[in-house]
């Protein structure tokens, strides 16, 4: 089956993960997690934590595990401004291990000087890099 293709790219703070055509997009939107294919109509969504998923033109599958951000749809290009996008295959186990713990310890403390919002989204990021990675 033939799939027309659309511009994606997909960047961070610190560097342009993915520059290319894709020929579908899938992402964890607020609202719920959403598919952009060629044609889509135009959409501005922010994104939570979860996994962003790429076909690209060759029909390969690419993962990423991402702690937010927005997409722009606009007449078959795609821009994702993430906070953070992780290739799946490339997350560190033992540091997302370390990240969950340390989050988990903050939230069980129950003093002051923790910052709970902050603590519970760190906690969110380690457990889905945990998930992802295990499913990879």
């Amino acid at each position: 089956m033939y799939e027309k293709a659309f511009q994606l790219e997909i960047i961070t703070p610190s560097q342009v993960v993915f520059r290319d055509e894709a020929t579908s997009l899938t992402a964890p939107g607020t609202e719920g997690s959403f598919q952009v294919l060629f044609n889509h109509a135009p959409l501005l969504s922010s994104l939570e934590v979860g996994e962003i998923k790429v076909k690209d033109r060759t029909g390969r599958d690419l993962r990423y595990a991402t702690s937010g951000g927005f997409v722009e749809v606009n007449d078959n290009h795609v821009v994702v401004l993430a906070d953070t996008a992780e290739k799946v295959e490339e997350i560190d186990v033992e540091r997302a291990k370390s990240a969950k713990a340390r989050a988990e310890e903050r939230l069980h403390q129950k003093k002051e000087h923790v910052d709970e919002g902050r603590a519970r989204a760190a906690l969110m990021r380690a457990m889905n890099r945990l998930r992802l990675s295990q499913r990879h």
